[in-house]
C-alpha cells in the first residue's frame, strides 16, 4: 500500500513515518518543502501524481496556550486550508483511506470527565484555543460529509496531549511538557535555583507518547471504519504541578518551582475515555516517566548537534 504521510517532519508525522518503516508499505513523505498544502492547485497536482492508497493527515499549525491565544486567525485559517485542500484532493484522487488527526481541545471546556466521543458540541469551548478547536471540528465534519455523500471510508482520531522526540521546545510556541523540559534543562545548565512556570499548577492533563499515537493510527487505519470520532489517549491524568515535579527530577533540577498565577490555566481538566480504541486491541505502552526520560535524552542530543 502506498501511504502518504502529511506533516512527515513534525512531531506526529515523524513518529508515524518511523512506525511505517519496515512495514512493507511505500511511504510518501510530505512536508512544506515538498508541497505547500495551503496551495490548493499544488496539493491537487501532488495527489494526482503520487496516487496514494491512504493519506494520514498529521499536517497542522500547532502551539501552546500563548500561541493559540495570540494568533487565532493563523490557527483557524491555516489549519482549515491545509485539511480542506488535502481532503478534497484525496477525494479527487480516489484515495481509499484517510486518517484525520484532530485534537482533544475540540471538546467543551467543562465537559464531564473522562471525556467520551459523544460529548463533542455539547458545550462552550475553552476560549484560549477555540480557533484551533473550530478548525479541527470543521475537519471532523468534512470527514463525516465525505463518508455520507460519497461513501468514503475515512476516519477521524482525537489524540490527547502529545509529546516525544522531535517536539517543539521553543518557549514562545511550545506545549507545556516540552516547555518544562526546556526550562528545567536550561536552569540546570545555568545553575539557576528557580524555575517560573505559567498558571497555578492545578489543571489536570493527560499525556500520550507520540510513538504510542503512531501505533494507534496504524491500528485504527486497519480496523476502524465509522463516522464517530475516536479518542486516543492513556485514560489517566496528572496535575501540571505533578508533571513539573516529574520533569524537575528527571532533569536533575533541585531548586524552587514558582508559579506565574496571572497566566491563564486553560481547561481545568482534560482526560479522555479511551474504551473504544482499546476495543480495537490498542493500548499505550510507554509510561509518562519513561517517555519524559526518552524525550529529554533526544532534546539533549539535539542540542549537541546544534
Amino acid at each position: 500500500m502506498r501511504i502518504l504521510v502529511a506533516g512527515s517532519t513534525g512531531l506526529v508525522g515523524s513518529a508515524i513515518f518511523r512506525a511505517l518503516e519496515g512495514s512493507g508499505h511505500e511511504i510518501v513523505a510530505v512536508n512544506s518543502q515538498v508541497v505547500d498544502l495551503t496551495d490548493r492547485e499544488a496539493t491537487f497536482r501532488f495527489l494526482q501524481e503520487s496516487r496514494p492508497h491512504a493519506v494520514i493527515d498529521a499536517a497542522a499549525k500547532v502551539g501552546g496556550i500563548g500561541a493559540n491565544d495570540s494568533m487565532p486567525v493563523e490557527f483557524l485559517s491555516r489549519n482549515i486550508q491545509i485539511q480542506t485542500n488535502l481532503m478534497d484532493a484525496a477525494h479527487a484522487a480516489e484515495v481509499e483511506k484517510f486518517v484525520f488527526l484532530g485534537s482533544s481541545c475540540i471538546y467543551p471546556r467543562n465537559a464531564q470527565q473522562p471525556i467520551k466521543e459523544e460529548y463533542l458540541l455539547t458545550g462552550p469551548l475553552e476560549s484560549t484555543n477555540s480557533a484551533y478547536a473550530i478548525a479541527k471540528i470543521a475537519g471532523i465534519e468534512l470527514i463525516r460529509s465525505y463518508r455520507r455523500e460519497y461513501g468514503r471510508r475515512w476516519i477521524s482520531l482525537m489524540p490527547t496531549n502529545l509529546y516525544g522526540p522531535g517536539d517543539n521546545f521553543d518557549l514562545a510556541t511550545s506545549h507545556v511538557l516540552p516547555a518544562m523540559i526546556r526550562k528545567f534543562s536550561d536552569a540546570v545548565a545555568e545553575g539557576s535555583r528557580q524555575v517560573l512556570l505559567w498558571g497555578t499548577g492545578s489543571p489536570r492533563r493527560e499525556f500520550l507518547h507520540v510513538d504510542d499515537l503512531a501505533e494507534a493510527v496504524l491500528v485504527s487505519m486497519e480496523r476502524y471504519d465509522n463516522d464517530q470520532i475516536l479518542n486516543v489517549g492513556v485514560g489517566s491524568d496528572v496535575t501540571i504541578k505533578e508533571l513539573a515535579e516529574i520533569v524537575a527530577a528527571t532533569t536533575g533540577f533541585h531548586g524552587e518551582i514558582t508559579w506565574h498565577r496571572s497566566k491563564r490555566d486553560g481547561t481545568p481538566q482534560k482526560v479522555l475515555d479511551v474504551s473504544r480504541i482499546r476495543e480495537l486491541g490498542w493500548s499505550p505502552k510507554i509510561s509518562l516517566r519513561d517517555g519524559i526520560i526518552q524525550t529529554l535524552d533526544w532534546y539533549r542530543e539535539s542540542l549537541k548537534k546544534g
